[in-house]
């Protein structure tokens, strides 16, 4: 028998996951960027020898997508943007948790909250990703792009499609 529990983080608890995440930043910042993001994996690969709870498995597609958003060479995220993604996988790096992870059913639930915590400061870089992935999922393959235009490439509109959601992206963190 599955039970739903529900809480509510306050901001004096949010504000103590920030002060967390923002030492893991100052200790990742001499870190390569592909140590951030080896980090973040090897957190996915401890969990996927694991049964974690949904909650947590929901919180990892996130951690997921922002990895991908890094390596993903037809997205191409700009220098500027590719660091605001790195400096928010900056906890993952770090090896020791507040939660050991080996505890059940709750040793995830500190990276839960700080994939919950990170996403929602990307929520804009990550649905202009997800935006530009189900984009290039609905286009015609390579060969089918000809018969489309004959001036047109799969490059030309993917570029098109990619600077169109990352000016979207970066207007809307803005406001």
């Amino acid at each position: 028998m599955a039970m739903h529990i529900a809480f509510e983080l306050e901001d004096e608890d949010l504000k103590h996951f920030r002060l967390i995440m923002l030492q893991a930043r100052k200790a990742a910042a001499n870190a390569a960027p592909g140590a951030i993001v080896a980090g973040a994996e090897r957190l996915l690969e401890h969990v996927g020898s694991r049964r974690v709870p949904a909650f947590v498995q929901d919180r990892l597609k996130q951690l997921r997508i922002m990895i991908r958003m890094l390596s993903d060479l037809e997205w191409r995220l700009p220098e500027d943007d590719a660091a605001r993604v790195l400096n928010a996988l900056a906890y993952f790096c770090e090896p020791e948790d507040l939660i050991p992870d080996d505890i059940p059913g709750l040793g995830f639930l500190d990276d839960a909250i700080m994939i919950e915590l990170v996403a929602s400061e990307l929520k804009h870089e990550l649905q202009a990703y997800q935006d530009f992935c189900e984009f290039r999922e609905k286009q015609p393959a390579k060969s089918s792009v000809k018969a489309r235009s004959t001036h047109a490439t799969r490059d030309a509109w993917l570029q098109s499609r990619r600077d169109e959601l990352q000016i979207r992206m970066r207007h809307r963190r803005k406001r």
